[in-house]
């Protein structure tokens, strides 16, 4: 197994939005904001060489939505999932599985694109299957109001039109812990931010490397209050988090992170006043 970190493009996302109750005064020391109190954010994928299959974790917002849409998350850098899989050898039709943590835009809009004559949707990566799990998918394709601006059926149905959509199947013990044979990794289900998003836990190198996803959006977000404005269920999001943080200092988890955009990997530990950030890597710094 291989893996290589996928830089998908970074945006900008409201402060406030992002830490929810807990004042400007104390996240904008993290996560300093610009003047119209936009701070930097990521979308960083996960690129899972294993043995025949290639997999893609999330794909990021893709490119199809227009000039509107994109003005109100400020675009910025050079990134793309196209110059990210090419630095490292690979092309987008060479994507088997694309595993999507959860189906809010900015973590699935990059899995469909326009057909060529711009007349209606196909998938991005026209050789792979898409997984999400059946809950999720009734979950955003019958979405409530306060999320439905960020389910939009463009980048859902058309993945199930495809013929190509696969739902992973959960196992029921007391911590909705999945171990999937067919991908190598194993994936935690968590509700707060939305109906049950896939937390990958990959064993790699002899470290385990957790593909955080919107369970910790940055490494700001550590603290247990600091808690998106965007979950639906912010007082299940407090126990989910403790639960995992506690665990993630004992084993030492490194932390890969999706919407961080100055930090790639972190690790946290322990302190008098709660599991707190420890060390900051760039991936290359862990892994090679």
């Amino acid at each position: 197994m291989k893996l290589y970190p996928i830089e998908a493009g970074n945006f900008k996302l409201d402060g406030g939005a992002m830490f929810g109750v807990v004042p400007k005064t104390l996240w904008s020391r993290t996560n300093p904001a610009d003047s119209n109190n936009m701070i930097d954010i990521a979308a960083r994928c996960l690129l899972i060489e294993d043995g025949d299959k290639l997999i893609l974790i999330d794909t990021g917002m893709g490119d199809k939505q227009d000039d509107k849409f994109f003005g109100f998350y400020y675009p910025w850098g050079e990134h793309s999932i196209d110059k990210s899989l090419k630095n490292h050898g690979f092309h987008r039709d060479d994507i088997t599985d694309v595993f999507l943590t959860h189906l809010h835009f900015d973590h699935c809009g990059g899995s469909i694109k326009w057909n060529k004559d711009h007349t209606g949707y196909e998938p991005a990566f026209k050789n792979a299957r898409f997984w999400s799990n059946e809950d999720h998918w009734l979950w955003a394709t019958q979405p409530n109001a306060r999320e439905k601006a960020s389910f939009l059926k463009e980048n859902i149905l058309p993945m199930e039109e495809s013929g190509k959509l696969h739902f992973l199947e959960r196992n029921g013990d007391m911590q909705n812990y999945t171990d999937s044979e067919y991908f190598g990794f194993g994936v935690l289900f968590v509700d707060g931010h939305t109906d049950k998003q896939m937390i990958p836990h990959i064993r790699y190198k002899d470290k385990t490397l957790v593909f955080m996803a919107d369970l910790l959006p940055t490494a700001g977000h550590i603290p247990l209050p600091y808690v998106m404005g965007f979950d639906t269920r912010p007082l299940l999001t407090l126990p989910e988090k403790k639960i995992f943080l506690d665990k993630a200092a004992d084993e030492n988890f490194y932390l890969f992170m999706e919407h961080d955009a100055h930090n790639e990997i972190i690790t946290v530990k322990h302190t008098e006043k709660g599991v707190r950030l420890d060390e900051k890597f760039t991936f290359n710094e862990v892994f090679n």
